[in-house]
């Protein structure tokens, strides 16, 4: 397994390796509290840097703070050089908690500048490699809320800024309001692919796309669909790897972050590194959803 070969990009002032790490699934269920086996965590997210993972993505809103809290225990001063060494650990912020699977967006400017102060904190480190707004609070200007997120690139506090659930449209005004935007992270997918003008728009211009829900794929994956015709003709690999290997072919700014709080499915998922696609096999599986 080489998780260099999934190739590499530019991003919170290194250079890391396409194939991350998304570290929502090691809470507990809806998202909140603890996972039941925080040792699994704990190891999940070591083995991840083990196999060459140098990107970990979480957010304040996982558990809340469960997420940041374990990044920190397993990981800070543990893995070579200052803080995370070579591993960029980007999060988010501009969602609250109010319970499992329950996310609304707060966009005010102050609290925003809790979300990164808290996160520095939890983090322990004096600057975010990349901090993403969760979400645009459709309640709050978003002028209001651009212009305080460029503060925190003014005063240090983070490297680079990214943004997430995002139309063409909001990237520019972004853009605009003096946000240099080093990544977008949207829901896409083999079978979702509403972002699709998204995803050129920042191959266009040098943005990193971080899909979530990397792996979805319906009816695909089920016998006689198109990733398990293109299964059959690789033994040992999975339709999830498939699924990973297809997002990481079908553009050079794609960084997928597969997620799990389990140490088997996360070297089943980081295994798509070491799968290739023929032409046919990409194009078969572009063309089927």
């Amino acid at each position: 397994m080489a998780v260099a070969d999934a190739g590499t990009i530019e991003l919170g002032g290194k250079t890391v390796n396409r194939l991350g790490f998304g570290a929502m699934r090691i809470t507990g269920p809806g998202i909140w509290g603890p996972p039941k086996d925080t040792d699994e965590a704990l190891k999940v997210l070591r083995r991840a840097v083990e196999l060459g993972v140098t990107l970990i993505d979480t957010a304040d809103s996982y558990g809340p703070y469960v997420s940041e809290d374990l990044i920190h225990k397993a990981l800070h001063w543990q893995v070579g050089g200052e803080n995370y060494g070579d591993v960029v650990v980007a999060t988010k912020g501009g969602l609250t908690r109010h319970g499992p699977d329950v996310w609304p967006p707060l966009g005010r400017p102050e609290y925003l500048r809790q979300c990164i102060l808290m996160s520095l904190r939890r983090l322990d480190v004096d600057q975010i490699d990349l901090w993403q707004l969760h979400r645009i609070d459709a309640k709050t200007p978003r002028e209001e809320q651009f212009a305080e997120i460029k503060s925190f690139v003014d005063e240090g506090l983070t490297k680079q800024i990214g943004l997430s659930e995002v139309s063409v449209e909001e990237i520019k005004a972004a853009q605009d309001a003096g946000l240099d935007i080093a990544s977008v992270q949207n829901r896409y997918n083999l079978v979702d692919r509403a972002a699709e003008d998204v995803l050129d728009f920042c191959e266009a211009n040098g943005i990193a796309f971080i899909p979530w829900a990397p792996v979805a794929s319906g009816d695909l994956a089920k016998p006689g669909g198109a990733l398990d015709k293109v299964k059959q003709d690789h033994p040992g690999v999975t339709t999830s790897q498939l699924a990973i290997a297809w997002l990481l072919r079908r553009s050079p700014v794609m960084v997928p972050i597969p997620g799990t709080g389990s140490v088997a499915h996360l070297e089943e998922n980081l295994g798509a590194a070491d799968v290739q696609l023929s032409d046919e096999e990409f194009e078969a599986l572009s063309n089927a959803a």
